[in-house]
């Protein structure tokens, strides 16, 4: 009687068994077959992982171990993304330093992360909160400050009360609510550090065919970076002559009907040009525009309000004196802050142009017949109203306007980008400083690289920093006062931190060698190792982390610090594991934690079981309902791989069949991470040898390799009650021959005068006679027989079968 399975004990003593031998840790050094296999790593904003970080990291592992069983020299590294607001947030509501409640999630964790029982190479692991990892961090800042690449600028940005910090766009919810807090977001003016990844828009486009990523990932860079074909064209203010109006444009083809003309409330021209009358209602709505954020102004149906100005520019074609206005839904941030208004020709600008009285004109016809200005029509056409243009199809206009601006030198065609420049400043304590400072005779001194890392103060009361309207590092007068690096006066440590996503945009290039301390990676091991040959995680980081990442890792090039363009060859994406249809969240406190299903069913079956649920990319909403099925499974598995060994071999057996098209077919499937259907191929054959009452050696190894990436602690155990002495997972994946994998029988379809009526199954090898008796006992195809005469019977081998009759 073979005794239950007693997984706490296995798990226990492999997990062991790994950390002593040191099996997960790779041989860096010059690999023959690398195979570099990252997750996105963790945020200890909290004390535990959640059921969703454990369907992020169990399947990969699998892939990974299966990886290694082919043969590949597999480099699996964790850590975590230590720094941030969550953690600061968290560290405030407990009243305690976030050093150290970040350190005790990370323990946490790390406890968590090993029950998984994943391959990881805990000797390359970061934190990106310890000095030795964001000293570095400043010194890729001042790297990219050498290039150009990092500026300070004056810039309205999203500021939240509630966090006391700046948000980038994309932290900011549809309605202007912080995605973190839920407060309501405002428009302030404020100095701050932006990296020029619009510099690398280009490439970044062009790139993405380069790569192995998800078709919707791709198109999602691809609208977030927005390139637009156009031209510039140069707008001169009536009676101010050297004050002019650049626009950009897609479609210079209707600058005929270009009636009016818009600036945002925050453009420089505005107070210039501003009439005396105008001035009060003015300035009255640029205050009111301030209030807004800019996912507001956009906001689609969101109603369209302006006021004009008093002032007129001069359309450069038709010679007109054409009113300008200023509006919300025009943002200083992209473009040039401007926009020539063709009514006749773009929705938003009609609906405007009703509302206001202002003036219409029809320039593109779909027929070139005039339709009236009751409507606007966006499309492209033939032309009217256009001067010489008349009657041109658009394309054409589209040429002959670009060439005459070029003429005028009042513009000429352009290219235009979505794309704004990456906000980097932070104003709260947990996270890098930025290594720059402020002195009145020298200006921006960045802080010499042999100063590095700026430390981060440990005697600050975070509580009291709250609710000042400053960065916390502000009210911390040591860290701020130091002397000028180069003038040796008095000066001032810029106080703010960099986003967290800068941490994240360069880690994977630490991981291969964590405690290199000569630069922040090893370029030795770099030239071996990257770039990274699959990425798996969240597709909610396609315009941030993972873009970012894309653009550190050019500019880092163009420095001659790396030999590739792209970090992550290849990137997949786990769906999204719900509760009650909301996704797991630590802030919204509906997180599932995984230690309880580990402490009843172990760490096999809980991850086998999340690969189960469904398609991986799919996620789906957690129910653990199935997860005993899964139990019984590894329950009958260690129970079959332990029967007496058979005396003679399974060879041409039926089972022998099943067992090749079984490593077929998960082979296959876990190329495709397709982990839920491979699961179903091993239930399959495991029911097969369920009866058995003893197991051929050769299935029995095979098996147990097949079950290993999926279950490990137990293929382990099993391997070795086998009698091997080496881990399952330096053994050899299985092969299948390809002769056993033809199924023995074929299914055709049978039809009768044509229309398909049913189908039969016969042997592969069955003859013509055969084949035609057995479909004519099909009941579908009976029913259709019936009373008739067969004309005519015709067998297509391995497709259809064909009654004519009459």
């Amino acid at each position: 009687m073979i005794p239950k399975y007693p997984f706490k004990d296995i798990e226990t003593k492999w997990q062991a068994r790994w950390e002593e031998t040191g099996v997960h840790q790779p041989d860096l050094g010059h690999p023959k077959r690398k195979l570099y296999s990252l997750t996105m790593y963790s945020y200890p904003s909290g004390d535990k992982l959640h059921i969703g970080h454990w369907y992020n990291y169990g399947p990969a592992d699998t892939w990974t171990r299966f990886k290694k069983m082919q043969g590949y020299d597999t480099f699996h590294p964790q850590g975590f993304d230590a720094f941030g607001l969550p953690a600061e947030n968290y560290a405030i509501k407990h009243g305690v330093h976030p050093a150290k409640s970040t350190a005790d999630n990370v323990a946490t964790m790390l406890r968590q992360l090993c029950e998984i029982g994943a391959m990881y190479d805990w000797s390359n692991y970061v934190d990106t909160s310890h000095p030795d990892y964001y000293k570095w961090t400043q010194w890729i800042f001042l790297k990219l400050y050498e290039q150009g690449l990092a500026v300070q600028e004056e810039a309205p940005v999203n500021w939240c009360p509630g966090c006391q910090t700046v948000l980038a766009n994309e932290q900011v919810k549809e309605g202007g609510n912080c995605e973190r807090c839920g407060t309501t977001v405002i428009q302030k003016e404020l100095k701050q550090w932006f990296f020029k990844i619009t510099r690398y828009a280009e490439e970044l486009l062009e790139d993405l065919d380069r790569i192995d990523w998800p078709e919707r990932t791709k198109t999602m860079q691809r609208n977030w970076i927005g390139r637009s074909e156009g031209a510039d064209i140069v707008f001169k203010v009536a009676g101010v002559p050297d004050k002019e109006i650049s626009v950009f444009t897609t479609r210079p083809d209707t600058v005929f009907g270009a009636t009016y003309m818009v600036l945002a409330p925050e453009h420089p021209l505005v107070n210039e040009i501003t009439t005396d009358y105008r001035c009060q209602e003015v300035e009255t709505y640029q205050a009111r525009a301030r209030a807004m954020t800019e996912l507001e102004r956009i906001a689609m149906g969101q109603e369209k309000t302006g006021v004009f100005t008093g002032a007129y520019a001069v359309n450069p074609f038709t010679r007109e004196d054409i009113p300008i206005w200023i509006a919300d839904y025009v943002l200083i941030s992209y473009g040039s802050g401007a926009i020539m208004a063709v009514p006749g020709s773009d929705e938003r600008d009609f609906e405007f142009a009703v509302k206001y009285g202002l003036k219409i004109v029809e320039v593109v016809s779909p027929d070139g017949q005039t339709h009236g200005i009751d409507q606007c029509y966006a499309g492209e056409g033939i032309a009217l109203n256009s001067g010489k243009f008349t009657g041109m199809p658009t394309n054409q206009v589209f040429e002959g306007v670009v060439h005459r601006l070029e003429r005028m030198r009042q513009g000429g065609g352009t290219i235009q980008y979505r794309l704004r420049d990456w906000l980097i400043s932070r104003q709260r304590y947990w996270g890098a400083p930025i290594p720059v400072i402020h002195c009145d005779n020298c200006g921006v001194v960045p802080v010499p690289y042999e100063d590095l890392p700026v430390l981060l103060p440990e005697d600050i009361d975070l509580a009291a920093a709250q609710g000042q309207d400053v960065s916390p590092l502000a009210t911390v007068d040591s860290f701020v006062q130091v002397a000028c690096p180069d003038c040796g006066g008095e000066a001032a440590r810029d106080t703010d931190t960099m986003d967290t996503f800068v941490d994240s945009s360069w880690y994977f290039l630490r991981y291969v060698d964590a405690g290199y301390t000569e630069g922040p990676f090893n370029p030795e091991r770099v030239r071996d190792w990257l770039p990274v040959d699959m990425y798996i995680g969240g597709a909610e980081h396609a315009t941030m982390h993972l873009l970012y990442a894309r653009f550190i890792v050019k500019a880092l090039r163009d420095a001659g610090l790396l030999h590739f363009d792209e970090p992550f060859l290849s990137l997949r994406h786990q769906g999204i594991i719900t509760n009650q249809g909301a996704k797991m969240s630590k802030r919204m406190g509906n997180v599932v934690s995984p230690d309880d299903f580990i402490s009843k069913y172990g760490s096999d079956v809980f991850r086998s079981y999340l690969m189960f649920m469904g398609p991986y990319h799919e996620g789906g909403d957690w129910n653990d309902s199935g997860i005993t099925g899964l139990a019984r499974f590894q329950e009958r598995v260690w129970k079959l791989i332990q029967l007496p060994e058979r005396a003679e071999s399974e060879s041409g057996s039926d089972l022998l069949r099943l067992l090749h098209m079984t490593i077929r077919e998960v082979t296959n499937d876990l190329e495709a991470l397709r982990f839920n259907t491979a699961i179903s191929r091993l239930m399959e054959f495991a029911n097969a040898l369920s009866g058995s009452e003893c197991i051929d050696r050769q299935l029995r190894d095979c098996f147990i390799q097949l079950v290993a990436p999926f279950m490990p602690h137990l293929a382990e155990e099993l391997w070795e009650l086998s009698g091997h002495g080496e881990s399952v997972f330096s053994s050899k994946w299985p092969e299948y021959a390809p002769e056993l994998c033809q199924a023995e029988t074929i299914t055709l379809g049978v039809t009768v005068n044509g229309k398909r009526r049913g189908e039969v199954t016969v042997d592969k090898n069955a003859d013509e006679d055969t084949v035609l008796a057995a479909s004519r006992n099909v009941e579908s195809v009976q029913r259709h027989l019936a009373g008739k005469e067969i004309v005519r019977e015709i067998v297509v081998p391995g497709r259809v079968v064909n009654f004519v009759v009459q």
